[in-house]
């Protein structure tokens, strides 16, 4: 069975810091582009940042100099390292993977909210 388990999201003020963990089983963890996503209320999904399996990464520009993807292999984990958070960084954050054959998973989500 395929999962993938956000978590680590929580009440943090401005300034603050997160660090968002998503653990995946169920496949072939190195095969896969491994992506967090978010959505704020009212609001489309957006990519935040995305690791590649030859280890490329990109970050969207909102987030370029605060937030820091990793990934640890032997735990078939992703961590999105988030500091100097905002209120607009406000929303369910989601990881995705993405790999052969179009293949294509989601996480449950896990809730940030900043407080001004």
């Amino acid at each position: 069975e395929v999962q993938l388990q956000a978590s680590g999201g929580g009440l943090v003020q401005a300034g603050g810091s997160l660090k968002l963990p998503c653990a995946a089983s169920g496949f072939t963890f190195d095969d896969y582009a491994i992506g967090w996503f978010r959505q704020a209320p009212g609001k489309e999904r957006e990519g935040v940042s995305r690791i590649t399996s030859d280890g490329s990464i990109s970050y969207a520009d909102s987030v370029k100099g605060r937030f820091t993807i990793s990934s640890d292999n032997a735990k078939n984990t992703v961590y999105l390292q988030m500091n100097s958070l905002e209120p607009e960084d406000t929303a369910v954050y989601y990881c995705n993977a993405a790999g052969p054959g179009g293949s294509d998973y989601w996480g449950q989500g896990t809730q940030v909210t900043v407080s001004s």
